[in-house]
């Protein structure tokens, strides 16, 4: 009886697909109204009903599947949406239909990385009105976020049945009055980060300026008092600070992932910097937390501009190095990765040295490949403890691979179907990728997107 039941199911969402290909809008319009659950499903072929309609042309069927809140992200295993189909098949008008939102959302695939969504207004230039700043600090609306050894505290929320329960972690949010006592503590530490985002201000409220009310100003607080006691600050249950960060800060919403890349790194450089790198005195903190001057009058750091005031940035540059067959790609993997996981080769950019030197060298040293031409692609915060991952593709002038066992254990080269399968298809038999909040998982999705069988 199962068996039968489930081969109805499959022949009802065939014959959806059909007609999504066929556009027969009114077959279409018959069955969704049946069943509604049919409107994302995909077929034997991967492929959705607008990804069929916008390959075929039918700018009806795209139109009403649109109204009846399809899901224009959805991507097949080659990961183009129904956008990037009507484009290349040349149907302008589909392509007009999903294009400004689909050119949004390839944006944000493509350059807004994990770590880099700005829900935040940073306002740099607030941070020297010290009594703006103080004022917002004992504004009832204003947010704080308690960071301890710069692990901000998290609430996580178990979600599902018994067997299976899904982890969602938020950053746990404080108000003034629950922290007032925190800063006024010598040891903490507490930085500006930003005023909110508005999202979507209503049209009556810009005809109507005394309605608006000044989105809530951000901090963040580092302190060295007991977690446990921290902890008890907090109403809300299942609260803790995350002992793994590398893991535990990518279980973060993307707007929230954000604020904590900023606030994380300020607050690490503050961690390191409590002396002056150039004399050995103390300094203090100025500017919102963005500056730190030497209180020793005679410093040579307070004479001109020297990079140790300001909270620096650590360029890694992080390639995906392409075969000569361009059907290949190179990828290793180091003895703290988990078992059967390989990533992109990546290092740190020396002083005095290029991008694309950077690229050639440390493929070199890590894998004994020689690279020839270096592109670009994007880039990711990386606030472990504040680093610049800068995402390239390499192409590779050679083949031969000597892996330096004291950078990475292994290095190989995977053929573009075997990282398909990993990729797409969810397949861990060869190899695993690194997670998709990881610039390395964009690389790669990157790669195969380029030059994807439409």
């Amino acid at each position: 009886m199962t068996s039968l039941q489930l081969s109805a199911k499959e022949e009802m969402l065939e014959k959806f697909l059909d007609a999504a290909a066929r556009g027969d809008l009114s077959q279409v319009s018959t069955l969704l109204s049946n069943v509604p659950s049919l409107i994302n499903q995909t077929g034997r072929s991967g492929w959705t009903a607008l990804m069929l309609a916008a390959r075929n042309g039918h700018h009806h069927v795209a139109e009403k599947l649109l109204l009846l809140g399809c899901d224009k992200f959805c991507v097949n295993s080659s990961s183009q949406t129904a956008y990037d189909i009507a484009k290349f098949w040349g149907h302008r008008h589909i392509a007009g239909l999903l294009g400004q939102a689909a050119d949004r959302a390839a944006d944000r695939a493509t350059h807004e990385n994990y770590f880099s969504r700005e829900t935040l207004d940073r306002q740099s230039g607030k941070r020297t009105d010290r009594v703006w700043l103080e004022a917002k600090q004992r504004d009832s609306d204003t947010v704080y976020l308690l960071f301890s050894d710069l692990s901000p505290m998290i609430q996580t929320q178990q979600e599902g049945g018994s067997e299976a329960l899904q982890a969602d972690m938020k950053l746990c949010r404080f108000r003034y009055e629950e922290v007032k006592d925190l800063l006024l503590k010598p040891s903490a530490v507490t930085i500006f980060l930003g005023i909110e985002k508005m999202k979507n201000p209503s049209s009556s409220s810009s005809e109507n300026p005394e309605s608006l009310s000044e989105p809530p100003v951000w901090f963040a607080i580092n302190t060295d008092e007991d977690a446990a006691a921290l902890l008890e600050r907090c109403r809300e249950k299942n609260c803790s600070f995350p002992k793994s960060p590398h893991r535990d800060l990518l279980k973060l919403s993307e707007e929230e992932a954000g604020v904590v890349a900023q606030a994380r790194s300020v607050l690490a450089w503050h961690s390191r910097y409590r002396f002056c790198p150039t004399c050995g005195g103390a300094t203090k903190m100025e500017e919102g937390g963005y500056k730190r001057s030497c209180l020793n009058s005679e410093c040579r750091s307070l004479q001109g501009v020297h990079n140790t005031c300001y909270p620096r940035v650590d360029p890694v540059v992080i390639m995906l190095v392409i075969h000569p067959d361009g059907n290949q790609c190179l990828l290793g993997r180091k003895k703290v990765f988990p078992a059967g996981m390989f990533s992109c080769l990546a290092g740190f950019v020396e002083p005095g040295e290029t991008l694309e030197e950077a690229v050639r060298r440390e493929t070199d040293e890590e894998s004994g490949v020689k690279v020839g031409p270096v592109q670009y692609v994007s880039c990711q915060p990386w606030p472990m403890p504040s680093n610049l991952m800068i995402g390239c593709l390499a192409a590779a002038v050679s083949t031969d691979i000597t892996a330096d066992e004291n950078e990475i254990e292994e290095a190989r080269w995977f053929p573009r179907q075997q990282v398909i399968d990993s990729l797409f298809r969810g397949d861990r038999s060869v190899f695993i990728v690194p997670p998709r909040q990881t610039i390395a998982h964009q690389l790669l999705r990157h790669w195969i997107c380029m030059n994807s069988n439409l």
